[in-house]
């Protein structure tokens, strides 16, 4: 949600109650058959409804250089011991290239810990450094800026990555306004979390937050794809499948492609009560040869 657009009433004795009407951004990344980035298309070919009505678009752009706040989600749990040196240097390339001016990002990594490596910064070097320091099961690292949110530090057993995922969005994305993402790297597996899969997609929803998952899978221990593909679909990402660091390099390019070519849209719901509750949004195309990316809904305000 954006900045509340307030329409103006009438001056008259007593005063109008003026009714409060929030923006509602939607970030698209479009693709043909060949999964190719669409970047020519205009207004009049998208078509926004939200619960199955037709809304009108107040807002559209083309702007490539919106400014981008991200965060690097790395699993450090045991099943990725032999890629995480890939990863790492995969990683430290995604954010050299994606990264500009204005941008920011924060390196998170999750085991049996949720471990904040790096703040938000636009320091390349701290990022790398960050990246570097992430290692496979190291226990006791702490939660996020000293604040262990819903998830107690002790007693704790497998792999956190729900707990990583609402820790990211509800103590580190939910301040900072703009387009934010998490791209994460891990095999979808979650073994002790706090927080259950809806409440970390529920979190990454109320933050307007798009999940990427690349999906690196142990053969030993395989992945959970549906896990991945519901926090992807849910927000409006992408799940990629690895099996190898030619692969990694190729998932880190596509994302990067991604949030350099999205489409900016936005409009005024017609359903303008403060509920609270969650809307569904449906972003389409009049080329049904193309695929749309964006998320699926928000939570209206409340009170």
């Amino acid at each position: 949600m954006a900045t509340p657009a307030v329409p103006q009433g009438q001056t008259q004795n007593p005063p109008t109650i003026k009714t409060e009407v929030s923006l509602v951004n939607l970030f698209a990344t479009v693709r043909d058959k060949n999964k190719r980035v669409v970047t020519d298309l205009k207004q009049e070919n998208f078509k926004i409804s939200e619960d199955g009505h037709e809304e009108k678009i107040a807002f559209f752009s083309r702007e490539m250089m919106l400014p981008i706040t991200l965060g690097l989600l790395l699993d450090t749990s045991g099943s990725e011991q032999n890629m995480l040196g890939a990863i790492q240097g995969a990683g430290s390339r995604f954010l050299r290239r994606v990264l500009r001016k204005g941008d920011e990002a924060m390196v998170i990594s999750f085991d049996t810990d949720v471990d904040l490596l790096s703040d938000f910064t636009d320091d390349r070097s701290i990022l790398d450094r960050a990246i570097s320091k992430a290692r496979i099961n190291t226990p006791g690292g702490g939660y996020i800026a000293g604040n262990p949110g819903p998830v107690p530090s002790g007693n704790m057993t497998g792999t956190a990555l729900y707990d990583a995922i609402y820790l990211a969005c509800g103590e580190k994305l939910n301040g900072e306004a703009g387009r934010k993402a998490i791209v994460i790297v891990t095999d979808a597996q979650d073994e002790g979390s706090k927080v259950k899969l809806e409440e970390a997609i529920e979190s990454a929803q109320r933050t307007d937050t798009v999940i990427h998952v690349l999906l690196v899978a142990d053969p030993r221990y395989g992945g959970n794809g549906g896990v991945a593909r519901r926090l992807a679909d849910d927000t409006g990402g992408r799940v990629i499948y690895v099996n190898s660091e030619k692969k990694l390099e190729e998932a880190f390019d596509q994302i990067s492609e991604e949030l350099r070519s999205q489409y900016t849209l936005g409009y005024y719901p017609t359903n303008n009560s403060r509920d609270g509750k969650f809307r569904k949004i449906k972003l389409d195309v009049d080329n049904h040869d193309l695929k749309v990316l964006a998320r699926k809904g928000y939570y209206a305000p409340k009170g």
